[in-house]
């Protein structure tokens, strides 16, 4: 669609313009002498608004001819015969409405178009026509950079939640294996809890199906699905597991992705309490200061173990998750000490302010 006759203030815009042209040229013929002021407006304003139109059509002319496809010989015959044929209509146009007032106007205040006025009319329409295809492929190349870099911001949003939707494909089978696999373990030592934990299952994922058609979850919404979690795993551990968690006020209606804790505390469970038979104590704390939220969760390793351990698919995963979300303005560190592992997250703040959670 033309960018200007399908807009109606452009075009409101695009008419003033005109009118305004039409007035500064009957001053010049009012000055020139060639005329009377009032004829002159009369002349020239019907003039500049029928010329007005004509020269909407490079437009046209450009989308029909992109730069891509052009050719010196093209350019020269196109744009050329175009441009001349525009001059030749505006003295053509000039002519004619010019002889009609003549008819209704008295002897010696109508306006003689000699030669040399027909050549400045004539030289003015290609001119502007030439201007005008010239404005035209600015603005064209313009619209053609718009388009790329809206198809490009779709392409990289779709290539994001592909990304995001195969990170998550994979911490998801990652832990049902794990779980099943405590299920089979505890099926011939404990049934009853074996019957219980798959309840617990079947409840975390339950809620996981829920929280996953949002792209953004609060914190409070997290930690419940991480209490499905841990009921299940400590089902399996017994005694060997305790679990503590802080969490702020403020905290609690900050939106986070959903699955951002809980891989927490199952990397601490795999790589840190099955490691040791005493079992140990996972540590969780959820501050906000500023505009950052803050994550931090510890838990006990074996010293017997090599230091690179703690570092699981999920922390990984985590970390890209969290890449490809945030950019550079999220941090995913973890590091280790002789007898405790640590992971510290940092996420700019986004809060909801409902207060019901799903």
């Amino acid at each position: 669609m033309h960018p200007i006759l399908s807009d109606f203030r452009r075009f409101v815009w695009y008419l003033a313009a005109w009118l305004m042209t039409g007035v500064l040229l009957s001053r010049l013929l009012f000055s020139a002498g060639y005329a009377g002021w009032g004829y002159s407006l009369t002349f020239t304003l019907p003039v500049v608004l029928v010329f007005g139109f004509i020269v909407t059509s490079p437009y046209y002319i450009c989308r029909t001819f992109p730069l891509t496809k052009r050719t010196f010989f093209l350019v020269f015959l196109i744009f050329g015969s175009s441009s001349i044929v525009s001059g030749l209509l505006l003295l053509a146009i000039s002519e004619a409405w010019n002889m009609l007032l003549m008819s209704v106007t008295e002897q010696g205040k109508a306006l003689t178009i000699s030669n040399q006025l027909a050549i400045i009319i004539f030289i003015t329409g290609l001119a502007v026509y030439l201007i005008s295809l010239l404005a035209y492929d600015v603005l064209i190349t313009f619209e053609n950079l718009r388009d790329a870099e809206r198809r490009e911001a779709h392409s990289l949003l779709h290539a994001r939640e592909a990304e995001l939707q195969v990170l998550r494909t994979q911490i998801e089978p990652h832990f049902l294996f794990n779980s099943l696999n405590s299920i089979s373990a505890l099926t011939s030592i404990d049934p009853a809890a074996a019957r219980n934990m798959a309840i617990s299952l079947a409840d975390f994922f339950r809620k996981t199906l829920t929280l996953s058609e949002h792209k953004m979850i609060t914190v409070r919404e997290e930690l419940d699905l991480c209490s499905h979690f841990l009921a299940v795993e400590k089902i399996r551990y017994g005694q060997k597991l305790e679990v503590g968690i802080t969490a702020d006020r403020d905290t609690e209606l900050a939106l986070i992705p959903p699955m951002s804790l809980q891989p927490l505390f199952e990397n601490a469970i795999k790589h840190g309490i099955r490691q040791l038979s005493e079992g140990g104590v996972i540590s969780a704390s959820i501050s906000r200061r500023n505009d950052w939220l803050h994550i931090r969760v510890q838990n006990p390793v074996s010293d017997k173990v090599a230091t690179d351990n703690g570092i699981g698919l999920g922390l990984t995963n985590l970390r890209e998750r969290f890449h490809t979300l945030y950019g550079d303005r999220s941090r995913v560190h973890w590091s280790r000490t002789d007898e405790l592992f640590f992971v510290e997250i940092s996420l700019p703040t986004e809060c909801n302010q409902r207060a019901d959670t799903i």
